[in-house]
């Protein structure tokens, strides 16, 4: 999961309008990035936000992911915890989902959802082989963000994931 939510963060920063949201009908660019991760409990679905995730690493993500966690599942959240997410990230491939459209929590313009990695055949240098394969899909507000927005957002979560060197070197 941290490796998408550094992606994330990362083509957040380079598409800032799909970080953006409308308040009193202007448009707010945001210059943080604060991802709120869907998370299961025994008692259904919360979204705590882990905020500035823009300065991370992978391992103070993973630490954030698991304190996160690890609260939820106890049921020690507060409103705090869950109030403020600029962008959100939804993985119902751990429950075995193939494709679906996540809806926008307001008022943020944006959600990713994650899907399960499954094995496909794909075309690998004219051959037929099988390779895990996994959908991605950004439901967005189009007030704000165009598909080439989206579009360009999502190649860059796919780069920076397929190659974590991207990151590291801007690119």
């Amino acid at each position: 999961m941290s490796a998408f939510i550094k992606a994330s963060a990362h083509a957040l920063q380079s598409e800032p309008t799909v970080n953006a949201v409308i308040e009193n009908n202007e448009i707010v660019y945001r210059d943080y990035v604060d991802i709120s991760v869907a998370v299961a409990t025994p008692k259904g679905l919360v979204v705590p936000v882990i905020r500035n995730v823009e300065e991370m690493n992978y391992a103070d993500i993973e630490k954030a992911i698991n304190a996160m966690g690890e609260k939820a599942r106890s049921n020690e959240l507060a409103i705090e915890d869950m109030d403020g997410g600029t962008f959100t990230i939804s993985n119902g491939g751990v429950f075995g989902s193939m494709m679906g459209t996540p809806i926008i929590n307001p008022p943020q313009s944006s959600i990713l959802g994650m899907h399960a990695i499954i094995d496909r055949p794909v075309a690998v240098n004219g051959k037929v082989e099988i390779r895990p394969m996994m959908y991605l899909a950004l439901t967005y507000d189009h007030r704000l963000i165009d598909g080439r927005e989206a579009v360009t957002f999502l190649r860059k979560i796919r780069a920076s994931v397929e190659d974590p060197h991207t990151l590291l070197l801007d690119l």
